[in-house]
């Protein structure tokens, strides 16, 4: 896995600066006053800082941004760095700032200068996340991972509250490896071998080979994987840290490559069907997020790892399928194959694991992508009370999603002439209507959500927090909503 740059919590040692390499950070309030560390900076380098946050330059700055001095005099250091940060500052401003001082520092060592700065653990937790870099399939000599120092005036008191923002910084980059990953590298086999690794950190797994799903029912999964040379596999991973409360099930859709089956997709950008899988990659991170962190709560990750190729065993359009449910699907269009799996793991979750609420995310829709574009997932919910604590729990970290509509009036799109329903209901609301066929396996009761993050779990462009390629989208927002609704104090 790749790993997030270490981040060092220090005290305060001005006498340090002349002889600090790489980046040096100094935090900067939109009024222009400059604290202890900066006017250290300003002497040092015979008065720069001073002058620079006069300047027009730093004035036109927003909030968050970063003003770059290349080269002082005085300084060891390469570049000094000045963050226009209001002690006030928001969460999302401050990982925003920090993730601003990634980009600009690249891989030399960062020394933030944070004083009594609130913002300090946010702006290192951005840094480390923007600092993101898969280069598993690059030759050559290889950079080591800067570290970061962040200068405060309670250290330890920031370096134990930092702990949870390390864990999901590992979760997140375990997702991105997974989604970035190429798929003669990471196909359902060896997937599921690397899942097994959190074994290390304390999760119970279980991988479920194809004569057990066999024996299960799990006919619908099955058969969007017969195409393929790689068997197909469930894999659940149990982190049991809340006592006897009934779980919390985390269903991932992974799709390892997906061709679109017979019904072939264009040859045209197929080389992104790598994270077809972005759902199940979600699900490792979260619950290695979850370990790692000790979280006091118990949560089950469920994984169907498929991978959906066209062969002469390959599923037909027309072909009839059985769920485990026992419901009949048409098949009318095999690239509509995400949702097959999900039926399955979803029927399994329940009946084996009896959860206290579920939760499916996947990569399912071109549609919602029209919809929402790659700043918001698509969230589809039977119960206000879940939805609204997932929705906050995402606006408090930052990550974008937005509720959309389910009804019975979309059922008769999924109508079948010969079978109980069609996997795929036509072009109109085709997202709503992935969603509406899903909820058919969800038991009486159960709250539940399905998550569509076709648009946000790979970015082409990057964002704020992450390069171009995986954004690991989901794992701080289900981390979030596992620590406000699912961890008991008993543990």
């Amino acid at each position: 896995m790749t790993q997030p740059a270490s981040v060092t919590f220090a005290a305060i040692d001005l006498d340090a600066l002349p002889e600090t390499e790489g980046v040096i950070a100094a935090i900067v309030g939109p009024d222009g006053k400059i604290g202890a560390e900066a006017r250290r900076l300003s002497r040092l380098t015979k008065g720069a800082v001073a002058r620079a946050v006069e300047s027009p330059a730093f004035e036109k700055l927003s909030e968050g941004d970063v003003l770059e001095l290349g080269y002082p005099a005085g300084l060891a250091a390469s570049t000094v760095a000045l963050v226009k940060l209001d002690r006030k500052s928001d969460a999302k401003t401050a990982t925003e700032a920090g993730a601003k001082l990634s980009a600009l520092r690249k891989a030399r060592p960062l020394t933030l200068l944070a004083g009594a700065h609130k913002a300090a653990r946010d702006l290192a937790f951005g840094a480390v996340l923007r600092g993101y870099d898969f280069d598993d399939h690059k030759t050559g000599d290889k950079e080591e991972v800067a570290p970061i120092t962040v200068m405060t005036k309670a250290p330890e008191e920031d370096e134990t509250a930092f702990a949870d923002l390390r864990a999901q910084a590992e979760g997140v980059f375990l997702t991105r490896d997974l989604v970035n990953m190429p798929a003669n590298i990471l196909d359902p086999v060896s997937f599921a071998e690397r899942l097994t690794q959190l074994r290390d950190l304390g999760v119970e797994v279980e991988v479920l080979e194809e004569d057990e799903l066999e024996k299960l029912g799990m006919r619908a999964l099955l058969a969007v994987g017969r195409g393929s040379e790689k068997p197909s596999k469930v894999v659940t991973m149990q982190w049991k840290g809340g006592g006897d409360a009934a779980p919390l099930a985390l269903v991932g859709k992974g799709v390892t490559f997906d061709t679109g089956g017979i019904s072939l997709k264009p040859s045209a950008g197929m080389e992104d069907m790598t994270m077809d899988m972005g759902g199940a990659g979600t699900v490792a991170g979260v619950m290695h997020t979850l370990a790692a962190r000790k979280a006091p709560a118990n949560v089950v990750g469920l994984v169907g790892l498929v991978e959906n190729m066209p062969d002469g065993r390959a599923q037909r359009p027309g072909d009839v399928v059985v769920s485990m449910k026992g419901d009949t699907i048409e098949v009318i269009n095999t690239d509509a194959e995400g949702r097959l799996v999900l039926c399955d793991v979803m029927w399994y979750a329940q009946d084996k694991f009896a959860p206290a609420a579920m939760i499916d995310l996947a990569t399912l829709t071109g549609a919602i992508v029209i919809g929402l574009g790659h700043e918001n997932a698509g969230v589809f919910s039977n119960d206000d009370t879940l939805a609204d604590a997932f929705l906050r729990a995402a606006a408090g970290e930052s990550e974008g999603a937005w509720r959309m509509p389910l009804g019975k009036a979309y059922d008769k799109l999924l109508k079948s002439r010969v079978a109980d329903m069609k996997n795929v209901g036509g072009r109109p609301a085709g997202s709503i209507t992935a969603a509406q066929f899903l909820q058919r396996f969800v038991k009486d009761d159960m709250p539940w959500i399905h998550l569509d993050i076709a648009g946000v779990a790979s970015v082409s462009g990057g964002t704020a927090l992450a390069p171009a390629g995986a954004t690991g989208w989901g794992v701080r927002a289900l981390d979030r909503l596992v620590r406000d609704s699912y961890e008991t104090a008993g543990g």
